[in-house]
């Protein structure tokens, strides 16, 4: 697959409409301009699951290529993106399962607040920077905290995703919170209350 358009111009649903048609078809053409329309904001997506561009990469290879292999499951139900986007985080998931690099921590002395509200310093925070500090957890809490704090899973969810307790979840994503809270008042030499 090619490199990305920085910034593709939004298609008309009539003209991605037919993009889609053409991708069903096997239309290598088509299937380069899916790519170019989603890959760059798809490929933010990987780069939250994965701690290096390589992986990220492949990640998105790989879910490419089952987008164009299920995509006569898209039934214009929601949005395309969202849909793809689906198949894009369970390719990370399915990747990193199968690479052993997922051992979830069962700490359950960690209690998870819900409570918690973002700090004005997030705001001051790059998006690039962030994505670093959240490439630096370990693939268990990169992977809860992915989930819930951006994709927007419950608990519940989660943890019939990765097949985990919901307390499991839960821990995992109060240790994610406590780990980047740490890592921004390092960098920016600062103390938080809470975050994320």
């Amino acid at each position: 697959m090619g490199s990305f358009v920085r910034n593709p111009k939004v298609l008309s649903v009539f003209k991605l409409n037919n993009i889609v048609k053409a991708c069903l078809k096997g239309d290598s053409r088509a299937q380069a301009q899916l790519y170019e329309q989603y890959g760059s904001r798809l490929y933010a997506v990987c780069l939250r699951y994965t701690n290096n561009e390589d992986d990220a990469k492949d990640i998105l290879q790989e879910g490419f290529i089952k987008i164009f292999d299920k995509l006569h499951q898209y039934k214009n139900k929601g949005s395309l993106e969202g849909w793809m986007r689906k198949i894009i985080v369970n390719t990370a998931l399915e990747r990193t399962r199968r690479e052993n690099r997922f051992v979830l921590v069962d700490d359950e002395t960690i209690i998870e607040n819900d409570q918690y509200k973002y700090d004005h310093v997030l705001e001051e925070i790059g998006r690039k920077e962030l994505l670093e500090m959240i490439q630096e957890l370990s693939a268990q809490y990169r992977m809860v905290f992915n989930l819930y704090a951006i994709e927007g899973y419950s608990h519940k969810e989660i943890s019939k995703k990765l097949d985990i307790q919901e307390g499991t979840s839960k821990s995992n994503l109060s240790r994610a919170r406590e780990l980047l809270k740490s890592k921004i008042e390092k960098r920016y030499k600062i103390k938080l209350s809470k975050v994320i």
